[in-house]
């Protein structure tokens, strides 16, 4: 026989502060992945005025918003989404073979040092001419 015990609203909030690093890199892992689903409609909704009959629209289009500050932080968190979803991937990959199954903690955090390095490195290069 089972028992279940009611933890109550408040102290499930609490549980949050329970979870190890292979928790939130699974957590990070489908966040970046519906990020990234997310960003490939706007994109094709994008590129869909391509096909306008007047070829200007697209240029318009783009122009625009790359002169949009938004636009291009947006572009650095689209960045950071997408190596951190790489990084952890490959990651991931390794321990389904079972190689470093014992370090998953620190591989997790080294995949967040290098996204974070990235994309510090790429805020000049997206922020250029604002």
């Amino acid at each position: 026989m089972s028992q279940t015990y009611d933890r109550g609203t408040v102290e499930d909030f609490g549980r949050w502060r329970e979870f190890r690093a292979g928790m939130w890199a699974w957590i990070f892992h489908k966040f970046t992945g519906w990020v990234l689903v997310g960003y490939l409609f706007t994109h094709i909704a994008v590129l869909s005025t391509a096909t306008a009959s007047d070829p200007t629209v697209y240029t318009n289009t783009l122009q625009g918003l790359e002169e949009l500050l938004i636009v291009r932080i947006l572009e650095v968190g689209l960045l950071a989404v997408a190596v951190f979803h790489i990084l952890n991937g490959v990651r991931l990959l390794f321990v389904d073979l079972g190689m470093g199954l014992e370090n998953q903690d620190k591989s997790f955090y080294a995949s967040l040092v290098v996204t974070a390095a990235i994309v510090v490195a790429s805020v000049p290069t997206f922020l250029a001419g604002v």
